[in-house]
């Protein structure tokens, strides 16, 4: 009878965890066609840029505006980071501090990754003389307050706006996608990829790489196996 019970118990704990891991996958493909959405987005917003600048503005001033928005679209992209990870964190659990941890922990990865790594490592593949920049190393100084303020703003709308977490989750997450596509790109272009719209399906390609995933991990992925997310303690 004791092994029958036992045997019993984790056959309960394997189908709990089957059906919270069937729940991560459902968010992820809810959360992906916004995704894709926002980095197409992206190549509009880039196109109307180029077609401006074209034959107007020298390549120098452009790499220049570029590694200034680069800066700019980066210090936003963690904070959404930041926010979108409590967010959706706090959808299922009230552990403040673990809340905290992933929302640093998801913040620094995968914006590291998005951001810096994964585009240095296209502009390499496409041919592009590309150098390396980490302002997680470079700039802590202005990362911290985006950072704080990001953590801040996700701690309010998890544990207090908790009835539209999910909205907050989606919206966040949409926007997070745009600002990391344009801090990706725009890492290229200050880097020397200036012809980019000469190879746009595999920057698409790239861009789907460098951005979507890792935000989509920092979104949803991390933080809903950190909570332990399942349908039974879902907040709202």
């Amino acid at each position: 009878m004791e092994d029958n019970h036992l045997c019993c118990g984790s056959s309960c704990t394997g189908s709990k965890n089957r059906s919270n891991w069937r729940m991560i996958f459902d968010e992820f493909v809810h959360h992906f066609p916004y995704a894709i959405f926002s980095v197409s987005l992206c190549f509009v917003i880039l196109g109307f840029l180029r077609y401006t600048t074209c034959d107007v503005v020298s390549r120098s001033c452009i790499e220049k505006s570029s590694h200034i928005l680069f800066h700019s679209f980066h210090f936003l992209h963690i904070v959404f980071s930041a926010t979108g990870s409590m967010v959706c964190y706090f959808r299922f659990s009230r552990n403040i501090l673990r809340g905290l941890l992933v929302g640093i922990f998801a913040t620094v990865v995968f914006c590291t990754l998005s951001d810096a790594v994964i585009p240095y490592l296209a502009g390499c593949i496409l041919g592009v003389d590309m150098s390396f920049h980490l302002c997680f190393l470079s700039h802590l100084n202005n990362v911290l307050p985006f950072l704080g303020i990001g953590l801040l703003n996700g701690l309010l709308l998890g544990l207090f706006h908790n009835s539209r977490g999910s909205f907050y989750s989606v919206f966040s997450h949409f926007v997070h996608i745009l600002i990391s596509s344009l801090a990706s790109t725009f890492y290229m272009v200050s880097h020397g990829f200036f012809h980019w719209d000469k190879v746009i399906g595999l920057l698409f390609l790239f861009l789907v790489i460098a951005v979507v995933i890792p935000c989509t991990l920092s979104d949803v992925v991390v933080p809903m196996a950190a909570a332990k997310a399942g349908k039974k303690n879902e907040r709202n």
